[in-house]
């Protein structure tokens, strides 16, 4: 009988431990508000065993609801710059001009998550930059960080309890959110969409986690398709240095980048910025879902030259990739078709001039059911030219040098 008692004790002790240590975010009704006309609710919640901090902290979150909330609704994920924290990064929102890209479409729900409260511990997104040699040896490597494993968890949790489109959730972020939305971004593909890095301050984040050169992908470690990439920076920022490195690690790799620049510098009012480049607003990434493939333009002959690496007092603005576009057809076990072309000069009022054509090599990846193993032969057509290509090391379709016009053409991909 006693001993009876005392497995019931232990059992009963067991289950009250697991759910005080269990993570759950707890909601703190008396910070209930509202906020340009959207409802406003605040989180904290502890750490995961998993997720490596070497001691426990709380942190805060908060989740900004559309103006009518609505099943399957997109998520919006925000984070913030050196110079804010979680909630005076919401706050932003109520003004326009004031970091911009923090404000979510009213038909989204938004989540802004922190990492200054635990600064010694989560600076920077756990991410690093050159004038910081603590932060470099500390975050240095392809190995993520607690705060980014705190990140994702968050989002996941998000998607989850307000039933999200988990097939539409974007990231984004301002100068040191900017690095981790990069950082952070790149590296889960299998969670975002899209993501968008106004004024990222530095490339290192997402060279180290990427393991663009002089690093190479260790064979144990497997990196889903990317997201769509959208980065906007400026030549006369100290923070965008870099960029010719990053710019030809995602063109080699052929990862999907949308880049625009000029003399704003670390700007954050959009209005602003595209009044030297009107570019920045021109890519509809908010309607780019994680269940659909996507082409990706490398070696475009439109392209601007970089003002990096030894150009930097150059005043044009410039682009790569901007005028793009595709358009998914369908994607089956024996075949994949999808519209390719240029953007109408019609569709997009910019001060830049509009090629008539340009070539690219395109590259097809997020495909859902035509999958090709490494090395497996392919037919493809594109408008009147055809022919038969091979799969590369890395399972990937890449079509050599197509040449795109404004009136869109079926690439047509088969087994």
């Amino acid at each position: 009988m006693k001993t009876t008692g005392l497995v019931l004790l232990l059992l009963i002790s067991s289950t009250l431990h697991a759910q005080d240590t269990a993570w759950g975010p707890t909601k703190d009704a008396t910070k209930d508000a509202v906020i340009s006309g959207r409802a406003m609710e605040t989180f904290e919640a502890g750490v995961k065993p998993e997720w490596g901090y070497a001691t426990p902290q709380r942190d805060t979150f908060v989740v900004i609801h559309p103006t009518r909330d609505r099943k399957q609704a997109p998520l919006y994920v925000v984070l913030h710059s050196a110079g804010h924290d979680v909630i005076s990064c919401v706050n932003c929102t109520s003004t326009v001009g004031n970091h911009d890209i923090y404000r979510a479409p009213d038909d989204h729900y938004a989540l802004y998550v922190d990492c200054r409260k635990h600064q010694a511990q989560d600076w920077w997104w756990g991410g690093m930059h050159e004038g910081d040699q603590g932060l470099i040896k500390k975050n240095s490597g392809g190995d993520t960080t607690p705060v980014e494993k705190r990140v994702i968890d968050t989002v996941k949790w998000a998607i989850q309890e307000y039933d999200i489109d988990p097939n539409r959730v974007y990231l984004c972020g301002n100068s040191m959110g900017g690095s981790g939305t990069l950082g952070i971004g790149m590296r889960h593909g299998d969670v975002f969409a899209a993501i968008k890095a106004n004024v990222p301050a530095g490339i290192e984040h997402v060279s180290q986690r990427m393991y663009f050169l002089p690093q190479s992908v260790p064979e144990n470690v497997s990196l889903p398709d990317p997201p769509v990439c959208i980065d906007y920076s400026a030549a006369n920022d100290g923070w965008s240095a870099g960029h010719d490195r990053f710019v030809k690690a995602m063109n080699d790799r052929k990862y999907s980048l949308c880049f625009y620049w000029g003399p704003f510098g670390h700007a954050n009012n959009s209005a602003q910025i595209a009044k030297v480049n009107d570019l920045i607003d021109s890519l509809d990434w908010l309607n780019i879902k994680k269940n659909e493939a996507y082409a990706v333009f490398t070696n475009a002959t439109c392209n601007s030259i970089l003002p990096w690496p030894d150009d930097l007092k150059n005043l044009a603005a410039g682009q790569v990739n901007a005028f793009f576009r595709w358009q998914n057809i369908s994607d089956s076990a024996e075949k994949i078709e999808i519209f390719l072309s240029l953007v109408k000069a019609t569709d997009l009022k910019t001060q830049f001039e509009i090629p008539k054509e340009a070539c690219a090599d395109v590259t097809l990846r997020r495909m859902q059911h035509f999958q090709l193993r490494p090395g497996v032969t392919f037919h493809w057509t594109f408008g009147e030219t055809k022919g038969e290509g091979q799969v590369d090391a890395q399972g990937l379709v890449t079509l050599p040098a197509l040449k795109m016009t404004s009136v869109p053409a079926v690439l047509s991909v088969s087994r």
